[in-house]
């Protein structure tokens, strides 16, 4: 009977022991594996509210006084009270020039307050929170506000 030898049985004929070495190699592999998801929706809202404020009108009421008086030099812009006295001149000529304060404004102020509503339009913003499992089931939902 003939027979083929491998190598090793070659070997071991010719009286060397031949043993083979194995060696493992450890080698990791990731892949993608889906938990579950997040789904955030946010939302705004409008709300009408009305806001209150003072609103402040102040109104100027102007007199006039006559005063023809001859002056040697202008007069200064002055405060008397709640008075505010601006004086108003004119140059006459004469046989010589003189200046003559012709008259006065006298400013008065009066100042109201008014207290008014008005409609104005708020935004708000609200955020929710929901985690889905890997099976599909919601398992987690939360809501945000500010």
């Amino acid at each position: 009977m003939n027979r083929d030898l491998t190598g090793a049985d070659r070997d071991a004929i010719s009286g060397d022991l031949v043993l083979p070495l194995v060696e493992e190699e450890a080698r990791i592999e990731k892949r993608l594996v889906s938990t579950g998801k997040v789904r955030i929706r946010t939302l705004v809202e409008t709300v009408e509210e009305n806001v209150q404020g003072d609103l402040e009108t102040e109104e100027v009421e102007v007199t006039r006084v006559p005063v023809d008086r001859v002056v040697t030099e202008a007069p200064q812009v002055r405060t008397e009270g709640e008075v505010t006295i601006v004086p108003v001149l004119e140059e006459v000529l004469f046989v010589e020039k003189r200046l003559v304060l012709k008259e006065e404004l006298h400013i008065r102020r009066h100042v109201t307050t008014e207290t008014v509503d008005v409609p104005v339009t708020l935004r708000r913003e609200r955020a929710s929170v929901e985690r889905e499992g890997g099976d599909g089931n919601i398992t987690e939902e939360k809501s945000y506000e500010l």
